[in-house]
C-alpha cells in the first residue's frame, strides 16, 4: 500500500487555516446564540440537538425526521430567514498534471467557498416549505481563467400534510413539491443528504468522477410531486414524478438553461417515476431503518453548444438502490452508522453516452460511521466504492476505460456552539479511474488525487 504524504510546507500552511477557522469560531462564538438552522429552531423551541444528531447538520434525529415529514410544520410561525456559509480551504497530495499544469487552480488557498440564503419554516398548520438560494463563489472560469460568482436557486422542499391520530394507528399523508431527487428524504443515506456534508467545490480530483444519475446529476435540474405517507412509525413510503425544471418551473434550476455551457439544462422525456419504501424502528436510545429505492428516467442528449436534441431518442437510466441507517442518541454520545448500495443500468441504443455498447452499468456503495461526544467533539470514517462497465467513451479519461474509483474519508470536527462547525477532512484513494497507478497513462496515481479539505460552517439569521 503506497504511503499518504504531505509535503511539510503544504501541511504547516493548512495548520495555519486550521488556526485561522478556529480563530473566526471562538469570536462568532461570542456573538452567536446556540442555535443549528436557525429558522427552525426558533420555530420549536428546540435547539438543533433536537433535531440534528450530535448538533451535526444535516444528519437528522427521529424528531428532526418527523419535523420534516409533518411539512416543517411543527410550532410556531415565525421569521422564515436564516444564513449560512462556509469557509475552507483545500489541498491535492500532486496538483500539477503531466505537463506541469494545475489541476485545481485555488488548491492551497484559503477561500470564502458558499453562502447560503434560506426561506424556510411553517406557513398554515398544513403546509410548509424548505427554500435555499446559494451564491458559489468559485462556481465557474471564464474564457480568460476568471472565476465567475453565481446566485441560484438550491435544494426547495415544499410540502401540504394531514395528519390522522387513532387510538391505535398514527398516520401522516403528504404531498411534497421539490427539485432535487431524494432532497425530500428524511434519511441520511439518501444521495442529496448523504455524506460527506461538506467537500471541496474547487477540487477536480476529490471525489469519485462518474456516479449513478440519482446520486447528485439531476440535482436542481428537475422539478418533481409525489406524495408519501408514513405508518405508525413503522412503514414510509413514496412516489414521485420528474420532468424537467423548465418553463414556468424554471425558477427551481441552478441557472440552468440551453445554450448555457457553464449551467447546461438536463432535459428529461416526460415524467419519470421515483419510489421509495423504508421500514423503522425506534426503541430507547437505538433507532434504526432499512430501506430501498429507484429512479427510471429517460434523459435527452445536448448537442456541443449545450442545446438539447429532442428528435433522436434518450438514454435511459435505471437506478435501484438498497440502503440501512441505525443511530444511538442518549447523551452525551452519538452513534450513527450509513450504508448504501446503488446499481444503476444503463441503456444507450444512440450511443450519446456509451461509445463501445448499447448498455452498460454502474455501481456505487457508500459505508460511514460517526461518533459525536456531547454534541461538541466528533469523529467520522466513510468507505466508498464504484465501480462498472468499461466504455472507451463514457471513460476516456482513463486508461483503462474504467469509472472503478474507492477510497476512505476520515474526518474530526469541532462544534464549539450549536451553529458553527470546524473540521478537518482527509480523502485517500486506493483506486481512481480503474487503477491503483497510472490511471490516465500519464503517470498518475490513484493518492496523487488525496484531498485534505479544511472548513468553518456557520448558520446565522
Amino acid at each position: 500500500m503506497a504511503k499518504t504524504i504531505i509535503s511539510i510546507p503544504v501541511f504547516n500552511g493548512l495548520i495555519r487555516c486550521g488556526l485561522l477557522a478556529a480563530f473566526v469560531a471562538l469570536c462568532l462564538f461570542q456573538a452567536m446564540p446556540a442555535h443549528a438552522l436557525p429558522i427552525f429552531a426558533r420555530q420549536t423551541g428546540q435547539s438543533c440537538v433536537a433535531c440534528h444528531a450530535g448538533g451535526q447538520f444535516p444528519e437528522l434525529t427521529p424528531y428532526g425526521r418527523m419535523f420534516k415529514l409533518n411539512g416543517y410544520t411543527l410550532g410556531e410561525r415565525t421569521i422564515p430567514l436564516a444564513v449560512m456559509g462556509t469557509v475552507d480551504a483545500t489541498k491535492t497530495r500532486h496538483n500539477n498534471d503531466a505537463n506541469g499544469n494545475p489541476i485545481s487552480p485555488k488548491d492551497g488557498n484559503l477561500t470564502w467557498d458558499a453562502a447560503s440564503i434560506f426561506l424556510a419554516g411553517k406557513i398554515t398548520d398544513k403546509i410548509g416549505a424548505f427554500a435555499q438560494y446559494t451564491y458559489t463563489n468559485y462556481d465557474h472560469q471564464n474564457g480568460d481563467g476568471r472565476w465567475i460568482g453565481k446566485w441560484a436557486s438550491d435544494n426547495t422542499d415544499v410540502r401540504y400534510v394531514e395528519r390522522i391520530i387513532g387510538e391505535a394507528s398514527d398516520f401522516i399523508l403528504g404531498v411534497t413539491l421539490h427539485n432535487n431527487p431524494t432532497v425530500q428524504d428524511v434519511f441520511n443515506t439518501a444521495p442529496a443528504w448523504s455524506y460527506p456534508y461538506l467537500s471541496s467545490s474547487t477540487s477536480a480530483v476529490g471525489s469519485p468522477q462518474f456516479t449513478p444519475l440519482i446520486e447528485g446529476a439531476l440535482a436542481q435540474q428537475v422539478v418533481g410531486i409525489g406524495g408519501y405517507l408514513y405508518w405508525n412509525k413503522l412503514i414510509y413510503a413514496e412516489v414521485t414524478a420528474y420532468s424537467t425544471a423548465d418553463g414556468i418551473w424554471s425558477f427551481l434550476s441552478h441557472g440552468s438553461k440551453a445554450g448555457d455551457l457553464a449551467h447546461p439544462q438536463t432535459y428529461l422525456k416526460g415524467y419519470n417515476p421515483y419510489w421509495r419504501l423504508a421500514l423503522t424502528r425506534e426503541w430507547g436510545p437505538h433507532n434504526i431503518m432499512l430501506g430501498t429505492f429507484g429512479l427510471l428516467a429517460d434523459v435527452y442528449p445536448n448537442d456541443p453548444n449545450a442545446f438539447p436534441i429532442f428528435t433522436q431518442g434518450v438514454t435511459r437510466y435505471r437506478d435501484i438502490g438498497m440502503d440501512a441507517q441505525y443511530q444511538y442518541l442518549l447523551d452525551p454520545h452519538t452513534i450513527t452508522a450509513q450504508a448504501r448500495y446503488t446499481h444503476e443500468n444503463i441503456s444507450d441504443p444512440n450511443n450519446f453516452v456509451l461509445g463501445d455498447s448499447q448498455s452498460a452499468n454502474l455501481k456505487s456503495m457508500l459505508l460511514k460511521m460517526s461518533y459525536i461526544y456531547q454534541a461538541k467533539y466528533g469523529v467520522s470514517l466513510a468507505f466508498f466504492n464504484v465501480t462498472g462497465s468499461t466504455d472507451s467513451v463514457a471513460y476516456a479519461s482513463s486508461a483503462n476505460f474504467s469509472p472503478a474509483t474507492q477510497g476512505w474519508i476520515p474526518e474530526i470536527f469541532w462544534i464549539p456552539v450549536q451553529n458553527i462547525r470546524v473540521g478537518l477532512q482527509y480523502t485517500h484513494f486506493t483506486k481512481y479511474l480503474g487503477s491503483r497507478s497510472n490511471y490516465d497513462g500519464s503517470g498518475r496515481n490513484a493518492s496523487d488525487n488525496d484531498t485534505l479539505f479544511v472548513y468553518l460552517w456557520a448558520a446565522y439569521w
